[in-house]
Protein backbone atom coordinates (compact mmCIF):
# COMPACT_ATOMS: atom_id res chain seq x y z
CA UNK A 1 0.00 0.00 0.00
CA UNK A 2 1.42 3.41 -0.96
CA UNK A 3 1.73 5.96 1.76
CA UNK A 4 1.62 9.71 1.34
CA UNK A 5 3.57 11.81 3.81
CA UNK A 6 1.65 13.66 6.50
CA UNK A 7 1.91 17.45 6.64
CA UNK A 8 5.21 18.54 8.16
CA UNK A 9 5.24 19.37 11.83
CA UNK A 10 6.43 22.71 13.16
CA UNK A 11 9.81 21.15 13.84
CA UNK A 12 10.55 20.69 10.09
CA UNK A 13 10.26 17.23 8.51
CA UNK A 14 10.43 15.34 11.77
CA UNK A 15 7.19 13.59 12.66
CA UNK A 16 6.35 13.38 16.31
CA UNK A 17 4.85 9.99 17.05
CA UNK A 18 2.72 8.86 20.00
CA UNK A 19 2.21 5.20 20.82
CA UNK A 20 -1.25 4.24 22.14
CA UNK A 21 -1.79 0.88 23.88
CA UNK A 22 -4.93 -0.63 25.37
CA UNK A 23 -6.08 -3.81 27.11
CA UNK A 24 -9.74 -4.49 27.92
CA UNK A 25 -9.09 -6.15 31.30
CA UNK A 26 -6.58 -5.70 34.09
CA UNK A 27 -5.74 -9.40 34.14
CA UNK A 28 -1.99 -9.88 33.73
CA UNK A 29 -1.09 -6.18 33.96
CA UNK A 30 0.77 -6.87 37.21
CA UNK A 31 3.37 -8.89 35.30
CA UNK A 32 6.79 -7.39 34.67
CA UNK A 33 6.26 -7.60 30.87
CA UNK A 34 2.56 -7.42 30.04
CA UNK A 35 0.35 -6.95 26.99
CA UNK A 36 0.74 -3.16 27.03
CA UNK A 37 4.52 -3.51 27.06
CA UNK A 38 4.37 -5.92 24.10
CA UNK A 39 2.20 -3.52 22.10
CA UNK A 40 4.51 -0.61 22.88
CA UNK A 41 7.64 -2.56 21.94
CA UNK A 42 6.20 -3.53 18.52
CA UNK A 43 5.11 0.06 17.81
CA UNK A 44 8.49 1.46 18.91
CA UNK A 45 10.33 -0.91 16.56
CA UNK A 46 8.09 0.26 13.70
CA UNK A 47 8.81 3.94 14.45
CA UNK A 48 12.56 3.35 14.49
CA UNK A 49 12.36 1.94 10.96
CA UNK A 50 10.73 5.13 9.61
CA UNK A 51 13.14 7.95 8.65
CA UNK A 52 12.41 11.24 10.33
CA UNK A 53 10.02 9.76 12.92
CA UNK A 54 10.65 10.44 16.59
CA UNK A 55 8.80 9.25 19.69
CA UNK A 56 7.28 11.77 22.11
CA UNK A 57 8.07 11.34 25.79
CA UNK A 58 4.48 10.96 27.01
CA UNK A 59 3.05 7.47 27.46
CA UNK A 60 -0.58 6.78 26.51
CA UNK A 61 -1.54 3.44 28.08
CA UNK A 62 -5.10 2.35 29.01
CA UNK A 63 -5.10 -0.88 31.01
CA UNK A 64 -8.52 -2.28 31.90
CA UNK A 65 -10.60 -0.12 29.53
CA UNK A 66 -13.01 -1.36 26.85
CA UNK A 67 -12.75 -0.33 23.22
CA UNK A 68 -16.54 0.02 22.97
CA UNK A 69 -16.27 3.74 23.74
CA UNK A 70 -13.61 6.46 23.89
CA UNK A 71 -14.07 7.38 27.56
CA UNK A 72 -10.54 6.30 28.51
CA UNK A 73 -8.17 8.57 30.45
CA UNK A 74 -5.00 8.00 28.40
CA UNK A 75 -6.89 8.21 25.11
CA UNK A 76 -8.50 11.48 26.15
CA UNK A 77 -5.03 12.88 26.96
CA UNK A 78 -3.86 11.74 23.53
CA UNK A 79 -6.75 13.52 21.80
CA UNK A 80 -6.02 16.69 23.76
CA UNK A 81 -2.33 16.60 22.77
CA UNK A 82 -3.22 15.99 19.10
CA UNK A 83 -5.55 19.00 19.06
CA UNK A 84 -2.83 21.03 20.79
CA UNK A 85 -0.45 20.22 17.90
CA UNK A 86 1.93 18.06 19.98
CA UNK A 87 1.49 14.83 17.97
CA UNK A 88 1.72 14.20 14.20
CA UNK A 89 1.29 10.40 14.01
CA UNK A 90 -0.55 7.96 16.29
CA UNK A 91 0.90 4.45 16.19
CA UNK A 92 -1.03 1.43 17.50
CA UNK A 93 -0.43 -2.32 17.45
CA UNK A 94 -3.85 -3.10 15.90
CA UNK A 95 -6.78 -0.99 14.76
CA UNK A 96 -9.13 -2.27 17.47
CA UNK A 97 -6.74 -0.96 20.16
CA UNK A 98 -7.93 2.50 19.18
CA UNK A 99 -11.67 1.71 19.04
CA UNK A 100 -14.06 -1.18 18.41
CA UNK A 101 -16.94 1.11 17.48
CA UNK A 102 -17.16 2.18 13.84
CA UNK A 103 -19.08 5.32 14.79
CA UNK A 104 -16.52 6.31 17.44
CA UNK A 105 -13.68 5.51 15.06
CA UNK A 106 -15.13 7.75 12.35
CA UNK A 107 -15.41 10.62 14.83
CA UNK A 108 -11.83 10.08 16.03
CA UNK A 109 -10.49 10.04 12.45
CA UNK A 110 -12.33 13.30 11.79
CA UNK A 111 -10.61 14.89 14.80
CA UNK A 112 -7.25 13.52 13.65
CA UNK A 113 -7.80 14.98 10.17
CA UNK A 114 -8.74 18.42 11.50
CA UNK A 115 -5.53 18.51 13.54
CA UNK A 116 -3.37 17.24 10.66
CA UNK A 117 -2.50 13.99 12.43
CA UNK A 118 -2.39 10.56 10.80
CA UNK A 119 -2.86 7.05 12.12
CA UNK A 120 -0.76 3.91 11.61
CA UNK A 121 -1.50 0.29 12.52
CA UNK A 122 1.73 -1.68 12.92
CA UNK A 123 0.52 -5.26 12.32
CA UNK A 124 -1.99 -4.39 9.59
CA UNK A 125 0.53 -2.27 7.62
CA UNK A 126 -1.51 0.70 6.55
CA UNK A 127 -1.95 4.38 7.30
CA UNK A 128 -4.73 6.95 7.08
CA UNK A 129 -2.45 9.25 5.14
CA UNK A 130 -3.99 8.03 1.83
CA UNK A 131 -7.53 7.27 0.58
CA UNK A 132 -6.90 3.53 0.11
CA UNK A 133 -5.68 3.28 3.69
CA UNK A 134 -8.81 5.00 4.99
CA UNK A 135 -11.06 2.66 2.95
CA UNK A 136 -9.24 -0.43 4.18
CA UNK A 137 -9.36 0.89 7.72
CA UNK A 138 -13.12 1.43 7.61
CA UNK A 139 -13.60 -2.12 6.32
CA UNK A 140 -11.48 -3.53 9.14
CA UNK A 141 -13.38 -1.46 11.69
CA UNK A 142 -16.68 -2.85 10.38
CA UNK A 143 -15.43 -6.37 11.02
CA UNK A 144 -14.07 -5.34 14.43
CA UNK A 145 -17.46 -3.92 15.41
CA UNK A 146 -19.17 -7.08 14.14
CA UNK A 147 -16.79 -9.19 16.21
CA UNK A 148 -17.50 -7.09 19.30
CA UNK A 149 -21.27 -7.49 18.76
CA UNK A 150 -20.86 -11.25 18.43
CA UNK A 151 -18.78 -11.40 21.60
CA UNK A 152 -21.39 -9.32 23.46
CA UNK A 153 -24.20 -11.56 22.20
CA UNK A 154 -22.38 -14.73 23.24
CA UNK A 155 -21.62 -13.23 26.63
CA UNK A 156 -25.28 -12.28 27.16
CA UNK A 157 -26.42 -15.76 26.14
CA UNK A 158 -23.94 -17.36 28.53
CA UNK A 159 -25.04 -15.12 31.40
CA UNK A 160 -28.72 -15.86 30.66
CA UNK A 161 -28.09 -19.62 30.62
CA UNK A 162 -26.10 -19.46 33.86
CA UNK A 163 -28.74 -17.35 35.61
CA UNK A 164 -31.50 -19.74 34.52
CA UNK A 165 -29.49 -22.56 36.11
CA UNK A 166 -29.36 -20.51 39.30
CA UNK A 167 -25.67 -19.63 39.05
CA UNK A 168 -24.19 -16.35 40.21
CA UNK A 169 -22.49 -14.68 37.24
CA UNK A 170 -20.31 -12.15 39.00
CA UNK A 171 -20.58 -8.45 39.70
CA UNK A 172 -20.92 -6.74 43.10
CA UNK A 173 -21.17 -9.36 45.84
CA UNK A 174 -24.60 -9.06 47.55
CA UNK A 175 -24.53 -8.01 51.19
CA UNK A 176 -24.69 -11.11 53.39
CA UNK A 177 -22.59 -13.22 51.04
CA UNK A 178 -18.95 -13.70 50.11
CA UNK A 179 -17.36 -15.37 47.11
CA UNK A 180 -16.00 -18.87 47.69
CA UNK A 181 -14.55 -20.71 44.68
CA UNK A 182 -16.43 -18.35 42.30
CA UNK A 183 -19.71 -19.15 44.07
CA UNK A 184 -21.76 -17.25 46.64
CA UNK A 185 -21.28 -18.43 50.21
CA UNK A 186 -22.70 -17.12 53.46
CA UNK A 187 -20.79 -14.32 55.17
CA UNK A 188 -20.75 -15.09 58.88
CA UNK A 189 -20.46 -11.39 59.75
CA UNK A 190 -23.07 -9.96 57.34
CA UNK A 191 -25.70 -12.73 57.17
CA UNK A 192 -26.96 -12.10 60.75
CA UNK A 193 -27.57 -8.44 59.80
CA UNK A 194 -29.69 -9.51 56.81
CA UNK A 195 -31.76 -11.87 58.97
CA UNK A 196 -32.17 -9.18 61.61
CA UNK A 197 -33.36 -6.70 58.96
CA UNK A 198 -36.13 -9.08 57.85
CA UNK A 199 -37.11 -9.84 61.47
CA UNK A 200 -37.27 -6.14 62.37
CA UNK A 201 -39.36 -5.33 59.33
CA UNK A 202 -41.90 -8.01 60.17
CA UNK A 203 -42.06 -6.52 63.67
CA UNK A 204 -42.23 -2.78 62.85
CA UNK A 205 -43.38 -2.83 59.20
CA UNK A 206 -41.35 0.25 58.24
CA UNK A 207 -38.01 0.30 56.41
CA UNK A 208 -37.02 3.62 58.04
CA UNK A 209 -37.39 2.13 61.53
CA UNK A 210 -35.36 -0.92 60.51
CA UNK A 211 -32.58 1.33 59.19
CA UNK A 212 -32.49 3.40 62.39
CA UNK A 213 -32.44 0.36 64.68
CA UNK A 214 -29.66 -1.38 62.73
CA UNK A 215 -27.56 1.79 62.78
CA UNK A 216 -28.18 2.24 66.53
CA UNK A 217 -27.03 -1.36 67.11
CA UNK A 218 -23.89 -0.82 64.99
CA UNK A 219 -25.08 -3.48 62.54
CA UNK A 220 -23.81 -1.45 59.62
CA UNK A 221 -23.53 -2.01 55.85
CA UNK A 222 -20.33 -3.15 54.18
CA UNK A 223 -17.65 -0.48 54.14
CA UNK A 224 -19.05 1.41 57.14
CA UNK A 225 -17.14 2.38 60.25
CA UNK A 226 -18.17 2.04 63.87
CA UNK A 227 -16.27 5.21 64.77
CA UNK A 228 -18.87 7.91 65.58
CA UNK A 229 -16.33 10.59 64.69
CA UNK A 230 -16.19 9.26 61.14
CA UNK A 231 -19.65 9.22 59.62
CA UNK A 232 -19.28 6.49 57.00
CA UNK A 233 -21.95 4.43 55.32
CA UNK A 234 -25.20 3.98 57.21
CA UNK A 235 -28.41 2.12 56.46
CA UNK A 236 -31.14 4.26 54.92
CA UNK A 237 -34.79 3.64 54.14
CA UNK A 238 -33.94 3.08 50.46
CA UNK A 239 -31.03 0.71 51.09
CA UNK A 240 -33.13 -1.39 53.48
CA UNK A 241 -35.98 -1.50 50.94
CA UNK A 242 -33.58 -2.74 48.26
CA UNK A 243 -32.24 -5.41 50.60
CA UNK A 244 -35.72 -6.61 51.57
CA UNK A 245 -36.86 -6.84 47.95
CA UNK A 246 -33.88 -8.91 46.82
CA UNK A 247 -35.10 -12.49 46.05
CA UNK A 248 -31.50 -13.71 46.31
CA UNK A 249 -31.87 -14.00 50.09
CA UNK A 250 -34.75 -16.48 49.65
CA UNK A 251 -32.58 -18.74 47.50
CA UNK A 252 -33.73 -17.40 44.12
CA UNK A 253 -31.70 -16.07 41.20
CA UNK A 254 -33.15 -13.30 39.06
CA UNK A 255 -32.66 -12.86 35.33
CA UNK A 256 -34.68 -9.92 34.01
CA UNK A 257 -38.17 -10.55 35.36
CA UNK A 258 -37.60 -14.29 35.65
CA UNK A 259 -36.94 -16.05 38.96
CA UNK A 260 -35.09 -19.37 39.08
CA UNK A 261 -34.01 -21.61 41.99
CA UNK A 262 -30.50 -20.53 42.94
CA UNK A 263 -27.48 -22.70 43.64
CA UNK A 264 -26.42 -20.46 46.55
CA UNK A 265 -27.54 -20.96 50.18
CA UNK A 266 -30.58 -18.97 51.27
CA UNK A 267 -30.51 -16.63 54.27
CA UNK A 268 -34.28 -16.58 54.92
CA UNK A 269 -37.16 -18.92 54.13
CA UNK A 270 -39.62 -18.35 51.29
CA UNK A 271 -42.54 -17.61 53.60
CA UNK A 272 -40.65 -14.79 55.33
CA UNK A 273 -39.62 -13.21 52.04
CA UNK A 274 -43.13 -13.54 50.63
CA UNK A 275 -44.65 -11.91 53.72
CA UNK A 276 -42.18 -9.04 53.48
CA UNK A 277 -42.92 -8.54 49.79
CA UNK A 278 -46.66 -8.45 50.46
CA UNK A 279 -46.12 -5.90 53.21
CA UNK A 280 -43.91 -3.71 51.00
CA UNK A 281 -46.58 -3.86 48.30
CA UNK A 282 -49.23 -2.76 50.82
CA UNK A 283 -51.23 -6.01 50.53
CA UNK A 284 -51.15 -6.93 54.19
CA UNK A 285 -54.15 -5.68 56.15
CA UNK A 286 -52.15 -4.20 59.02
CA UNK A 287 -50.18 -1.99 56.65
CA UNK A 288 -53.12 -0.10 55.23
CA UNK A 289 -52.94 2.58 57.88
CA UNK A 290 -49.42 3.28 59.06
CA UNK A 291 -48.05 6.62 60.10
CA UNK A 292 -45.21 8.26 61.90
CA UNK A 293 -46.94 8.30 65.31
CA UNK A 294 -47.70 4.71 66.33
CA UNK A 295 -49.27 5.79 69.63
CA UNK A 296 -52.61 5.96 67.78
CA UNK A 297 -53.25 2.21 67.79
CA UNK A 298 -56.74 2.67 66.28
CA UNK A 299 -55.43 4.72 63.36
CA UNK A 300 -57.56 4.09 60.27
CA UNK A 301 -60.27 2.17 62.17
CA UNK A 302 -62.35 4.90 63.80
CA UNK A 303 -65.39 6.20 61.87
CA UNK A 304 -67.75 9.04 62.68
CA UNK A 305 -71.20 7.73 63.66
CA UNK A 306 -72.94 10.82 62.26
CA UNK A 307 -71.44 11.28 58.78
CA UNK A 308 -69.55 8.03 58.29
CA UNK A 309 -66.24 9.78 57.59
CA UNK A 310 -62.91 8.61 58.98
CA UNK A 311 -61.70 10.09 62.26
CA UNK A 312 -58.04 10.96 61.99
CA UNK A 313 -55.44 11.34 64.78
CA UNK A 314 -54.68 14.80 66.15
CA UNK A 315 -52.97 16.25 69.21
CA UNK A 316 -52.53 19.44 71.20
CA UNK A 317 -49.80 20.34 73.67
CA UNK A 318 -50.22 22.26 76.90
CA UNK A 319 -46.95 22.74 78.67
CA UNK A 320 -45.23 19.36 78.64
CA UNK A 321 -48.47 17.42 78.34
CA UNK A 322 -49.63 16.11 74.96
CA UNK A 323 -53.35 15.49 74.55
CA UNK A 324 -54.27 13.00 71.81
CA UNK A 325 -57.58 12.96 69.93
CA UNK A 326 -59.48 11.40 67.04
CA UNK A 327 -61.23 14.06 64.94
CA UNK A 328 -63.89 13.77 62.25
CA UNK A 329 -62.40 14.54 58.83
CA UNK A 330 -65.69 16.01 57.57
CA UNK A 331 -65.82 18.54 60.40
CA UNK A 332 -62.13 19.44 59.88
CA UNK A 333 -62.63 20.06 56.15
CA UNK A 334 -66.20 21.42 55.95
CA UNK A 335 -66.95 22.77 59.41
CA UNK A 336 -69.24 21.85 62.30
CA UNK A 337 -72.36 22.95 60.39
CA UNK A 338 -71.89 19.84 58.19
CA UNK A 339 -70.95 17.46 61.04
CA UNK A 340 -71.21 18.37 64.70
CA UNK A 341 -69.12 15.49 66.10
CA UNK A 342 -66.49 16.85 68.47
CA UNK A 343 -62.98 15.49 68.84
CA UNK A 344 -62.76 12.34 70.98
CA UNK A 345 -60.01 11.70 73.54
CA UNK A 346 -57.79 9.01 72.01
CA UNK A 347 -56.74 7.42 75.30
CA UNK A 348 -60.30 6.90 76.54
CA UNK A 349 -61.49 5.45 73.21
CA UNK A 350 -58.50 3.09 72.96
CA UNK A 351 -58.99 1.90 76.54
CA UNK A 352 -62.66 1.23 75.85
CA UNK A 353 -61.92 -0.86 72.74
CA UNK A 354 -59.13 -2.78 74.52
CA UNK A 355 -61.49 -3.53 77.45
CA UNK A 356 -64.15 -4.82 75.04
CA UNK A 357 -61.62 -7.13 73.35
CA UNK A 358 -60.29 -8.31 76.73
CA UNK A 359 -63.82 -8.99 77.96
CA UNK A 360 -64.75 -10.86 74.78
CA UNK A 361 -61.66 -13.08 74.98
CA UNK A 362 -61.79 -13.68 78.75
CA UNK A 363 -63.57 -17.07 78.69
CA UNK A 364 -61.65 -18.37 75.67
CA UNK A 365 -64.73 -19.07 73.55
CA UNK A 366 -64.07 -16.19 71.13
CA UNK A 367 -60.43 -17.22 70.80
CA UNK A 368 -61.45 -20.80 70.01
CA UNK A 369 -63.99 -19.60 67.45
CA UNK A 370 -61.48 -17.25 65.79
CA UNK A 371 -58.89 -20.04 65.63
CA UNK A 372 -61.44 -22.49 64.19
CA UNK A 373 -62.61 -20.08 61.52
CA UNK A 374 -59.10 -19.07 60.51
CA UNK A 375 -57.90 -22.68 60.46
CA UNK A 376 -60.89 -23.80 58.35
CA UNK A 377 -60.24 -21.02 55.88
CA UNK A 378 -56.52 -21.76 55.54
CA UNK A 379 -57.16 -25.52 55.35
CA UNK A 380 -59.67 -24.97 52.54
CA UNK A 381 -57.24 -22.75 50.70
CA UNK A 382 -54.44 -25.28 51.19
CA UNK A 383 -56.56 -28.16 49.87
CA UNK A 384 -57.70 -26.19 46.80
CA UNK A 385 -54.12 -25.10 46.16
CA UNK A 386 -52.76 -28.65 46.39
CA UNK A 387 -55.42 -29.95 44.00
CA UNK A 388 -54.67 -27.16 41.54
CA UNK A 389 -50.89 -27.70 41.66
CA UNK A 390 -51.45 -31.44 41.17
CA UNK A 391 -53.72 -30.90 38.12
CA UNK A 392 -51.88 -28.12 36.28
CA UNK A 393 -48.70 -30.07 35.29
CA UNK A 394 -50.87 -32.51 33.30
CA UNK A 395 -52.65 -29.61 31.58
CA UNK A 396 -49.28 -28.05 30.72
CA UNK A 397 -47.95 -31.34 29.35
CA UNK A 398 -51.07 -31.93 27.22
CA UNK A 399 -51.04 -28.39 25.80
CA UNK A 400 -47.31 -28.60 25.08
CA UNK A 401 -47.71 -31.96 23.34
CA UNK A 402 -50.60 -30.68 21.22
CA UNK A 403 -48.68 -27.52 20.27
CA UNK A 404 -45.66 -29.61 19.22
CA UNK A 405 -47.88 -31.85 17.08
CA UNK A 406 -49.46 -28.87 15.31
CA UNK A 407 -46.03 -27.34 14.62
CA UNK A 408 -44.98 -30.58 12.92
CA UNK A 409 -48.17 -30.62 10.84
CA UNK A 410 -47.63 -27.05 9.61
CA UNK A 411 -44.61 -28.13 7.58
CA UNK A 412 -46.76 -30.50 5.51
CA UNK A 413 -49.83 -28.30 4.91
CA UNK A 414 -50.78 -25.44 2.62
CA UNK A 415 -53.74 -23.15 2.07
CA UNK A 416 -56.91 -23.50 4.14
CA UNK A 417 -55.69 -26.59 5.99
CA UNK A 418 -52.63 -24.72 7.16
CA UNK A 419 -54.75 -21.79 8.41
CA UNK A 420 -56.93 -24.18 10.45
CA UNK A 421 -53.90 -25.80 12.05
CA UNK A 422 -52.38 -22.36 12.78
CA UNK A 423 -55.60 -21.39 14.59
CA UNK A 424 -55.43 -24.60 16.65
CA UNK A 425 -51.77 -23.93 17.43
CA UNK A 426 -52.60 -20.43 18.72
CA UNK A 427 -55.33 -21.91 20.91
CA UNK A 428 -52.98 -24.50 22.42
CA UNK A 429 -50.25 -21.91 22.89
CA UNK A 430 -52.66 -19.62 24.76
CA UNK A 431 -53.81 -22.59 26.86
CA UNK A 432 -50.20 -23.49 27.66
CA UNK A 433 -49.32 -19.90 28.65
CA UNK A 434 -52.42 -19.59 30.85
CA UNK A 435 -51.69 -22.90 32.60
CA UNK A 436 -48.07 -21.90 33.28
CA UNK A 437 -49.22 -18.56 34.72
CA UNK A 438 -51.78 -20.30 36.93
CA UNK A 439 -49.10 -22.70 38.18
CA UNK A 440 -46.81 -19.79 39.08
CA UNK A 441 -49.68 -18.07 40.89
CA UNK A 442 -50.52 -21.34 42.67
CA UNK A 443 -46.97 -21.47 44.01
CA UNK A 444 -47.34 -17.92 45.35
CA UNK A 445 -50.68 -18.91 46.90
CA UNK A 446 -49.00 -21.87 48.60
CA UNK A 447 -46.58 -19.49 50.31
CA UNK A 448 -49.53 -17.21 51.16
CA UNK A 449 -51.16 -20.08 53.02
CA UNK A 450 -47.98 -20.63 55.05
CA UNK A 451 -47.93 -16.93 55.90
CA UNK A 452 -51.62 -17.07 56.89
CA UNK A 453 -50.85 -20.00 59.21
CA UNK A 454 -48.10 -18.02 60.92
CA UNK A 455 -50.37 -14.98 61.23
CA UNK A 456 -53.14 -17.13 62.74
CA UNK A 457 -50.76 -18.50 65.36
CA UNK A 458 -49.59 -14.99 66.23
CA UNK A 459 -53.15 -13.68 66.62
CA UNK A 460 -54.35 -16.69 68.63
CA UNK A 461 -51.38 -16.54 71.01
CA UNK A 462 -52.03 -12.84 71.59
CA UNK A 463 -55.75 -13.38 72.27
CA UNK A 464 -55.25 -16.29 74.68
CA UNK A 465 -53.42 -14.04 77.13
CA UNK A 466 -54.64 -10.71 75.83
CA UNK A 467 -54.18 -8.50 78.93
CA UNK A 468 -50.57 -9.54 79.56
CA UNK A 469 -49.55 -9.63 75.90
CA UNK A 470 -51.11 -6.23 75.19
CA UNK A 471 -49.22 -4.64 78.08
CA UNK A 472 -45.91 -5.98 76.72
CA UNK A 473 -46.51 -5.06 73.08
CA UNK A 474 -44.92 -2.11 71.32
CA UNK A 475 -47.36 0.52 69.99
CA UNK A 476 -46.59 -0.72 66.45
CA UNK A 477 -47.64 -4.28 67.28
CA UNK A 478 -50.67 -3.08 69.22
CA UNK A 479 -51.84 -1.31 66.09
CA UNK A 480 -51.04 -4.37 64.00
CA UNK A 481 -53.10 -6.64 66.28
CA UNK A 482 -55.98 -4.16 66.42
CA UNK A 483 -56.13 -3.94 62.62
CA UNK A 484 -55.97 -7.74 62.38
CA UNK A 485 -59.06 -8.08 64.59
CA UNK A 486 -61.17 -5.00 63.89
CA UNK A 487 -62.78 -3.81 60.66
CA UNK A 488 -64.19 -0.54 61.98
CA UNK A 489 -65.06 1.34 65.17
CA UNK A 490 -68.11 3.58 64.76
CA UNK A 491 -68.52 6.29 67.38
CA UNK A 492 -71.81 8.19 67.70
CA UNK A 493 -71.06 11.06 70.05
CA UNK A 494 -74.71 12.19 70.23
CA UNK A 495 -75.95 8.86 71.61
CA UNK A 496 -72.66 8.03 73.33
CA UNK A 497 -72.57 4.66 71.50
CA UNK A 498 -69.45 2.84 70.30
CA UNK A 499 -69.82 -0.06 67.85
CA UNK A 500 -66.83 -2.35 67.30
CA UNK A 501 -67.02 -4.49 64.14
CA UNK A 502 -64.69 -7.48 64.19
CA UNK A 503 -63.16 -9.19 61.16
CA UNK A 504 -65.19 -12.08 59.78
CA UNK A 505 -62.45 -14.71 59.76
CA UNK A 506 -64.78 -17.24 58.15
CA UNK A 507 -65.01 -15.17 54.97
CA UNK A 508 -62.71 -15.96 52.11
CA UNK A 509 -60.23 -13.44 50.76
CA UNK A 510 -62.48 -12.41 47.90
CA UNK A 511 -65.26 -11.46 50.29
CA UNK A 512 -62.85 -9.52 52.47
CA UNK A 513 -61.49 -7.62 49.49
CA UNK A 514 -65.02 -6.74 48.39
Amino acid sequence: MSKQPTPPSPAGLTKRCAIYTRKSTTMGLEQEFNSLDAQREAALAYIRRQPGWTLVDTHYDDGGFTGANIERPAFQRLLADIEAGKVDVVVVYKVDRLSRSLLDFAKVMERFSKSGASFVSVTQNFSTADAMGRLTLNMLMSFAEFERSMISERTRDKIAASRRRGQWTGGPVPFGYEVKAKKLGISETEAPIVREAFALFLKYRQAAIVARLLNDRSMLPRGATNNPAKQGLRWTKDSISRLLRNPLYAGQMMYGKELHPGQHPRLIDEATHHEVMLSLAGKRRELRYTGVNHDYVLRGLVRCGRCGAAMSPASTKKGKTVHRYYRCCTRDKEGRQVCGTRQLPAGALEEFVVERIALATADGSLVAEVERQMRERTDARRKANEELRKRLPDEIANASSAATRYVEELGRLQGRSRELVEAKLRTETDRLTAAEQRLAQAENDRIDVEVADAEREWIVRALRDFDRVWSLMTPENRGRLARSLVVAIRVDEASNQVEVELVNFAADEASEAA
